[in-house]
């Protein structure tokens, strides 16, 4: 019987940074550290490629005996038969053998998940979701995930696609979403999205936070738009409640601190919701930024 090893590598690709964790045996972090995750040049897979192997190599050299899981999380979905990357917004990687490539420059096993797969089995093991048999993990951010865990454990579904709410596409006419599809869940719930209305709205540019703000402030064309926001919010995810009725809902990502979808948002998730009186939790993380990684680590082989 192979000797479980005490310590473990999770890694985190952003799209904006890479973050590497690595954890001893009791879970402690002996080290964190992030980089800039490569957007730009003429081999962009290439540079991505050589900042993750480079970080897992520095984990690597705080092992005794380089004994040590890695386990990665990306934004993409590892395709099960051929094992390449499918349905990543991080566009290089499609059609990738990220996972073999990254094997083989460690010469060692590497697991890999989509990242809101590992944010949803941290808050499970570790967070907001402790103690629930079912838990749904959303992530809104740039773009919007999902994750889907049955008692700890990832429920990935024939295909790996489990949990992918983001691509559900609800608007005909929507906007154009990378996937190919118009109108995702993904075009009216990330921050980018909130973005696009103002500017379809208004003709000028402003961020997701400000629009939030100018909301809270009073400002009419900020409120619209946020308000629009919250119904759509509450349209999708009273879907997810009627579509596979987990026993928490947890919410991640920079939109995650939004306070208003945690009494309006869930209010309207709930109207929508196929049950007279829907006792959904919808709920913040509590592992912040730290799930993906911390997820990451805990799929490793």
């Amino acid at each position: 019987m192979t000797k479980p090893t005490p310590y473990r590598i999770g890694i985190d690709l952003g799209g904006t940074k890479i973050e590497v964790v690595l954890l001893d045996g009791d879970h402690h972090t002996i080290l964190r550290e992030r980089t800039p995750t490569p957007r730009q040049g003429a081999n962009l897979y290439a540079a991505i490629l050589d900042a993750t192997v480079g970080l897992a190599k520095h984990a690597l050299a705080q092992v005794p005996g380089g004994e040590s899981t890695i386990g990665i999380g990306i934004p993409g979905i590892i395709d099960p038969v051929r094992g390449r990357v499918i349905n990543a917004n991080a566009t290089s990687l499609i059609d990738k053998a990220f996972r073999a490539d990254i094997a083989q420059r460690l010469d060692r096993p590497v697991a890999m998940e989509n990242d809101a797969d590992c944010f949803t089995l941290a808050e499970s093991l570790a967070g907001a979701g402790k103690g629930y048999a079912m838990v749904f993990g959303i992530i809104m951010g740039t773009g919007v995930g999902g994750g889907l865990c049955f008692n700890n454990q990832i429920f990935r579904g024939r295909h790996g696609i489990a949990g992918e709410w983001g691509h559900i596409a609800v608007v005909p006419d929507g906007r154009p979403c990378f996937c190919g599809n118009r109108g995702c869940v993904e075009t009216l719930l990330s921050g980018t999205g909130m973005a696009a209305a103002y500017q379809r709205a208004h003709g000028r540019p402003l961020a997701a936070e400000a629009i939030v703000a100018g909301a809270r402030q009073g400002d009419a064309d900020c409120r619209i738009i946020f308000d629009n926001f919250l119904e759509d919010f509450g349209r999708c995810v009273g879907g997810i409640i009627s579509l596979l009725d987990p026993h928490v809902i947890i919410l991640g990502g920079g939109l995650s601190n939004i306070d208003e979808l945690y009494d309006t948002g869930a209010e309207r998730a709930r109207r929508y919701a196929f049950h007279p009186d829907p006792q959904t939790p919808i709920v913040k993380n509590q592992l912040g930024d730290s799930a993906g990684v911390y997820g990451a680590a805990w799929i490793g082989i």
